[in-house]
């Protein structure tokens, strides 16, 4: 996929999304809260990002390649601003280092709404239906990283918060909280696996 073509179908993938979902109003709560989170992050080490919060229980959070990163309200109710930092910047990691572009050439690869695109002769989105953006944004959504993956984004938030005189603790009390609600065996973020184990590193790290 080009640059072009993977920006087009990625603003129409964050579309999709954005309708099926109920996004935080600019005035709520969450929004005001996520856009003072954000601020100085509009564009990091040359991606442009823009966010907004998806006004469900879950606690997750996910990015896409052209910049769109979404996090859920449940799990702004469960952390600290300082924590939520952590995953925004964790996010913004999987977004610079390209590991959001991989996983969605593979999904769109795997994806009904490549044959569609590829039967209409098309080179852009503009064939795809609502129902093929929605499925490839799903499969976006669950996609999974890499423990490398993993872990080189969380090393990538540690230096973006250092950067700007957060707190680096932060990461690690939010892993710890993320272990004591769902274990250990996995995350409760369905693209980020073993959240005890990533605690551990950072914990050595730091």
């Amino acid at each position: 996929m080009s640059d072009q073509q993977m920006q087009q179908i990625g603003d129409q993938t964050i579309a999709q999304l954005d309708a099926e979902n109920q996004v935080a109003p600019g005035d709520s709560e969450y929004a005001q809260r996520l856009a003072n989170l954000t601020q100085g992050w509009e564009t990091v080490d040359g991606s442009t990002l823009e966010y907004d919060v998806y006004l469900r229980d879950e606690i997750n959070a996910f990015a896409v390649p052209n910049g769109a990163i979404r996090l859920y309200s449940g799990l702004m109710d469960e952390m600290s601003d300082e924590e939520v930092q952590y995953v925004i910047a964790h996010e913004i990691g999987h977004v610079v280092l390209g590991h959001s572009r991989r996983a969605f050439q593979v999904a769109y690869a795997a994806s009904a709404a490549r044959e569609a695109a590829a039967a209409s002769g098309s080179t852009t989105a503009a064939a795809l239906s609502s129902s093929e953006l929605g499925a490839l944004g799903e499969k976006l959504v669950n996609a999974q990283f890499s423990q490398r993956q993993e872990n080189e984004a969380d090393d990538f938030a540690l230096e973006l918060m250092r950067r700007h005189d957060l707190n680096t603790e932060a990461s690690v009390s939010a892993l710890r909280k993320l272990e004591a609600k769902y274990g250990n065996s996995r995350s409760v973020f369905s693209s980020h696996p073993a959240a005890g184990d990533r605690a551990d590193r950072l914990e050595a790290q730091l």
